[in-house]
């Protein structure tokens, strides 16, 4: 009787163990299924509010170039961070204007020939020698677009990208956005974290060589103190007080960048490569909901009745 009482002791405790353990699972799946729902949720949430973030800031643009219709400058409402938050989240807007920046659609032209693109190709080698870079970059990017198989000395063509894995061909078209240069040969993760708050690919215009000038009311030193045409070119101490004047006084036309001190015939040399107003500009909002992130970037031109929206990524 004893072996039979202690028999079923034992018994009684693995069922126990197991309804237990059964339990612990059914507890630990509900959690899970739960967790996931809410995350699901929440990423719902937060693409909503990032979306919302950009039509916030397409709405802010729109009426910031209305009120202002001859020139844009650092200063505007639209070139502050907007950050709002509630009960539901958080959201973060930034705004950049890509005319702020070079357009390597311009610096590399369909024929391969740099020396062509005149004031985008002088300006380009300024800036990367200025960053630490290699001019190699700009070979590079000149087989990655133009029509041809014949590589420049520091570039490569299709027969070098289809060595790699996954193999690939040169694009032989212009950039579609910023991002494609991580395909180029030489352009790494610590060049492009370099190069990229100076370059662009929507410019104001594709219509003729000199149609996306450089707004000198919104691009950074660096992309100043580049800038060149021919044997006229910029300095720092120029870009310097360039950025000095525009502080108190915002250039409304470009023939104004001849009234910076000791301007004189640099700014002649780039009234025609130069503006001072910007109508494309690109849009990151960030939305936080609980500890769930979401990211969403649009460059758009502002331009007409109806902004255009040029590219959209979310992440």
């Amino acid at each position: 009787m004893r072996g039979e009482g202690g028999f079923a002791l034992v018994v009684t405790l693995l069922v126990t163990a197991l309804l237990v353990a059964l339990s612990a699972e059914f507890v630990n799946e509900v959690y899970v299924d739960t967790s996931l729902s809410h995350n699901f949720v929440d990423g719902q949430q937060a693409s909503i509010l990032a979306s919302s973030g950009v039509d916030g800031g397409m709405a802010l643009l729109k009426f910031n170039l209305a009120l202002q219709p001859n020139y844009t400058t650092l200063a505007d409402q639209w070139a502050k961070p907007l950050n709002l938050e509630d009960e539901r989240g958080k959201i973060t807007v930034t705004i950049e204007e890509e005319s702020a920046k070079l357009d390597l659609n311009k610096m590399a032209p369909a024929t391969g020939d740099l020396d062509s693109a005149g004031f985008y190709y002088a300006t380009a080698v300024a800036l990367v020698k200025k960053l630490g870079l290699s001019t190699d970059l700009w070979d590079a990017l000149a087989d990655w677009v133009d029509t041809n198989d014949e590589p420049h000395p520091g570039g490569a063509e299709s027969s070098y990208y289809v060595t790699l894995k996954p193999p690939y061909a040169a694009r032989n078209a212009p950039l579609d956005s910023v991002e494609e240069l991580g395909l180029v040969k030489g352009f790494t993760g610590e060049v492009m974290a370099k190069l990229l708050p100076f370059v662009t690919v929507y410019g104001e215009s594709s219509s003729t060589m000199a149609a996306a000038p450089v707004n000198i009311n919104t691009a950074p030193k660096e992309l100043l103190a580049s800038l060149q045409v021919g044997s006229t070119a910029m300095t720092d101490s120029l870009a310097e007080q360039v950025i000095e004047y525009r502080k108190t006084t915002p250039f409304k036309n470009p023939q104004d960048l001849a009234n910076v001190p000791g301007m004189g015939a640099v700014a002649i040399g780039l009234q025609t490569y130069v503006t001072t107003k910007g109508s494309v500009f690109r849009i990151r909002s960030e939305a936080r909901v609980r500890e769930t992130r979401r990211v969403v970037e649009a460059v758009v031109r502002m331009s007409g009745t109806t902004p255009a929206v040029l590219y959209w990524r979310e992440y």
